[in-house]
Order: C-alpha cells, then structure tokens, then sequence
C-alpha cells in the first residue's frame, strides 16, 4: 500500500485524537469544576460535563474530522441525533465507571474519569467512522 493510500485511509485519525484529547479535557475540566469548586455531587456533574463534551465533540468533528456534508436542517438534526445517541451509550459506560469505581469503591474521581475517557474516546471514534458520518452521502 502507498503512503498516499495510507494517507487517505487514516487521515481523519489525527485531527480526531487532536479533538478527542480536547474533548476529554473538556469532559475533565467541567467534571472537576462542578464536582470541585461547585461541589455538586458526582453524577450530576459526570452528567453535565459528558453533555458539555458530546456538544463540543459534535460541532469538531462534523467540521474539522469528518467533514460532514450535511447542509439541511434535517440533515444535520439526523447527524446530530445519531451522534448524541452513539455517546449516550459511551457515556452510560462512562457514568457506570464513575458509578462503580468512585461512589462504590471510593476511587479517586479525577483518575477514574480519565481512564473511563480513553476507552470512551475509542468506542466514539468507531461509532463516528461507521455510523455517523461514514454514510456515503455524508463524505467527501
């Protein structure tokens, strides 16, 4: 295989780690926020900071990853529900992890969130790629 078929078989693997690393410091950093300084409780702010990260995960890797081709209202309504639906099922594994490991078994929170991020940030690149934006009519 050439490395310009390489190239074009991986080139959204780049940019998606660049914005899955900012997507996980998003997820973190608003964790930390509401559950530290706000000191609201460990589900809601797991909660509130996985929205705050789908929603900014969205909006990169429709522009800047997968380069969406969705232009119409619904089009992109349809986009944009199956990529809230994808991470909703990543993020129950992420609210599970902090479930069992901090509010059960006493875990430091902060270690616990970013490990269950890694995983979390694999199980999303494969929804994107094959489900979301992988439609045909979707890609450039």
């Amino acid at each position: 295989m050439s490395v310009k078929a390489l190239y074009q078989k991986y080139k959204d693997i780049v940019p998606y780690a660049v914005f899955g690393i900012l997507t996980t410091l998003v997820n973190i950093m608003a964790y930390w926020f509401l559950a530290h300084p706000l000191k609201i409780e460990v589900m809601p702010s797991t909660v509130i900071a996985w929205f705050l990260a789908v929603l900014f995960a969205y909006l990169t890797n429709r522009k800047w990853v997968f380069h969406s081709m969705a232009k119409s209202a619904k089009e992109i309504r349809t986009e944009m529900i199956s990529f809230f639906a994808c991470r909703l099922a990543t993020g129950i594994l992420d609210w599970l992890c902090m479930l069992i490991f901090v509010d059960l078994l006493s875990f430091n929170d902060v270690i616990i969130k970013a490990g269950a991020n890694i995983l979390v940030i694999i199980l999303n690149y494969v929804a994107s790629k094959n489900v979301i934006f992988g439609r045909k009519d979707n890609r450039e």
